[in-house]
């Protein structure tokens, strides 16, 4: 028994220490996403949807909850939002170009009409994340009106 308790005493104190060490915050800048909005111009409904539900993974600034602060969960939250911003990150908007916009907004609705996003994980802390059926639909109707602006302006191949 003596072994487990220097086992359990050596963990905790892992754990303590691990503490200060963890990864680097995504706490970019709000402005980052202007030149999004303004080229998609969502209705104000649909931007408040995608404030709550995608701007923390998918932007380069994060709302980080409270228990962002305890290691191991940290880098658990990290690693989902580098996924995310890896996939679409809408503070590089201008990078794109039309052809990738308008694939980033396929993957968008298709996604979204899975009901794929937002991740479950995210909505079990983010209740305001949680899509109702009409909200699913508002983000779907102005992402297809957006996609139609890309269709015609898509570089050649």
């Amino acid at each position: 028994m003596k072994i487990f308790k220097k086992i359990g005493l050596l963990l905790l104190v892992v754990f303590i220490i691990a503490q200060f060490f963890g990864p680097d915050k995504n706490e970019g800048d709000m402005a980052s996403v202007d030149a999004f909005y303004a080229d998609t111009n969502p209705p104000e409904d649909v931007k408040l949807i995608l404030k709550a539900a995608c701007n923390d993974c998918h932007s380069d600034n994060t709302r980080y909850p409270w228990y962002n602060n305890i290691t191991p969960v940290n880098y658990w939250l990290n690693e989902h939002v580098n996924d995310g911003k890896k996939h679409f990150n809408i503070s590089k908007w201008n990078d794109y170009s039309d052809k990738k916009k308008d694939h980033k907004l396929e993957e968008l609705i298709e996604m979204v009409e899975e009901k794929e996003m937002p991740l479950d994980s995210y909505t079990w802390t983010h209740e305001d994340a949680k899509l109702s059926q009409d909200q699913i639909d508002a983000v779907l109707a102005w992402a297809k009106t957006v996609r139609l602006k890309y269709v015609f302006l898509k570089e050649p191949q």
